[in-house]
This record gives C-alpha cells, sequence and structure tokens, in this order.
C-alpha cells in the first residue's frame, strides 16, 4: 500500500489556549480530527462513506509527544500520512509552525473498523477505501 500524506492548515484561536495563554493540550485532538478528516476527504472516502457502507472506524490507540507550545494567532500546518489501513487505520502527524517551520507535535492514531449492526472489528479495509487509496494521485 502505498503512503498518503496530505497537509492542513490551521489558525490558532483565542478559545484554544488555556489560563497559561498556549493551545490547551486538549485542544491536539482536535486539530489532528480536522487534519483526518481533511486527508480522508482528499483521498474521497469520508466517514459519512464509512457509514453508509456500514462501518466505522473509532479511535482505539493514540500517541502524542508534546515539542513546543502553539500560542494564540499561530499558524499551524498538519501534516498527515496514511500509513496502513489494514488490520487498523494508522494514521502518522506532525504539526508544524508555518512562521519557523519547527515541528511542535507529532502523534499516532490507531483505528480498528467496526461493523455499525454488530459492533464487531473488521481486521479488513473496504474494498472501496483500498480502491480510493490505490487511485490517489500524489
Amino acid at each position: 500500500m502505498k503512503k498518503i500524506t496530505a497537509e492542513y492548515n490551521i489558525k490558532v484561536q483565542f478559545y484554544d489556549l488555556d489560563p497559561m495563554y498556549v493551545v490547551w493540550h486538549g485542544n491536539y485532538i482536535k486539530f489532528l480530527e480536522a487534519a483526518r478528516c481533511d486527508l480522508l476527504q482528499k483521498i474521497g472516502y469520508t466517514y459519512d462513506d464509512m457509514k453508509n457502507g456500514g462501518s466505522v472506524y473509532p479511535v482505539a490507540k493514540m500517541d502524542m509527544k508534546f515539542i513546543k507550545s502553539a500560542s494564540f494567532d499561530s499558524e499551524l500546518k498538519i501534516v498527515s500520512t496514511i500509513e496502513s489501513i489494514e488490520p487498523s487505520l494508522n494514521i502518522s502527524y506532525e504539526i508544524y509552525d508555518i512562521k519557523t517551520n519547527e515541528k511542535i507535535f507529532k502523534a499516532k492514531t490507531m483505528q480498528i473498523r467496526v461493523d455499525i449492526k454488530t459492533g464487531k472489528t473488521i481486521y479488513e479495509a473496504p474494498e472501496r477505501f483500498v480502491k480510493k487509496i490505490e487511485e490517489y494521485k500524489i
């Protein structure tokens, strides 16, 4: 399987900050979700497509490393890469400060495919997802 990478930019808003005036650590998860949705949209296989196909991909594991804090008005670039889609969807992320090009955060998520009706784990990616990955132009 080829790895697919996409970039997504976000500007830190005041409501993203904690009392120390840096991005609250929990908001990085929100940033990753936005980047993941963008990546799947670019591939042409969204969460709605998953649901319509009878399965969902809840996050089962997340590893994060905070390197440097982002602050108000920072412009961030989130680079997300699909590492593998079987037996689970594994995506890696790196967040950079656009102004300095410094890496400030990195993470990995593992999402398990689950049948909506039965709640059982499925270890193969849907055929449509595999096809979208194969067709994607890098």
